[in-house]
């Protein structure tokens, strides 16, 4: 499983340029996320106007499909305020947009998973959109419409003040929930490490338990009766048996 750092270091270079209110809201979603047993890649972040004309222009001057209705300066990815995203896969290099994928397995597709701590955070998303929906998108718009950024508008103090604060709290809420996740992983860890002891010491050659090979002590177990068949045993069960044969007590006439 990634760690933290290294779903958050995959994000990294797509979160260059944003409005820095945005930015630390994309930061907390995928933290959030990655908590909540989503991991997710941000996809998009910045987008210049010659790279917003040149996508454009895909489906219509270009190969592929239409995937935007936006000519540069008619999109906020222009102005550092929009965000787009995928599910980032268990190898850690792969990326899907299925979604009704619910890899956590909580009964909740992890898209909608997705959004809804998206929304927390004060993003608009895409897919409430009327007419062309874009569900890997979400903004944070601060009451902007595009003409006026265009026109040179900034977002204000206290719309800005106001977003940092549920950006803050949420990162607060977080921290507490990824303390809680060291914890159980930490606990889990030494249960392995236990477990790993008691697999050692009930064998008693020494050899590790993965490097057994079990076949004498069940055939000499059968021998004398000890068992009726080797079908279906245990790790556990196997270690007691070679344990009884490292011990002689499966010599012809013991049961």
């Amino acid at each position: 499983m990634l760690t933290l750092d290294q779903v958050k270091s995959k994000s990294s270079t797509r979160l260059i340029g944003l409005h820095p209110v945005v930015l630390a809201a994309a930061t907390v979603l995928i933290e959030r996320c990655y908590a909540g047993g989503v991991p997710i890649l941000i996809t998009q972040g910045l987008r210049t106007i010659a790279e917003q004309n040149a996508l454009y222009e895909q489906g219509r001057s270009k190969p592929g499909v239409i995937v935007t209705n936006a000519r540069g300066g008619y999109s906020y990815h222009n102005f550092g305020l929009a965000v787009d995203f995928a599910l980032l896969l268990p190898n850690g290099s792969s990326v899907s947009w299925d979604m009704n994928r619910d890899y956590n397995g909580n009964n909740i597709k992890d898209w909608i998973e997705v959004v809804e701590e998206a929304k927390k955070l004060g993003f608009d998303w895409g897919g409430d959109w009327t007419s062309f929906k874009d569900y890997p998108h979400f903004q944070m718009v601060f009451g902007l419409t595009l003409t006026q950024l265009r026109a040179g508008s900034k977002p204000s103090e206290i719309a800005m003040a106001k977003a940092t604060a549920i950006i803050d709290r949420l990162k607060e809420e977080v921290k507490e929930d990824m303390s809680r996740i060291e914890e159980l992983e930490a606990i889990v860890v030494k249960q392995d490490e236990r477990l790993a002891a008691v697999e050692k010491r009930l064998n008693i050659s020494g050899k590790e338990t993965y490097a057994i090979n079990y076949t004498e002590a069940i055939t000499a177990a059968k021998a004398v009766g000890a068992i009726t068949t080797s079908a279906d045993k245990s790790k556990l069960e196997l270690n007691i048996i070679q344990m009884f044969f490292n011990l002689g007590l499966f010599r012809k006439g013991d049961k």
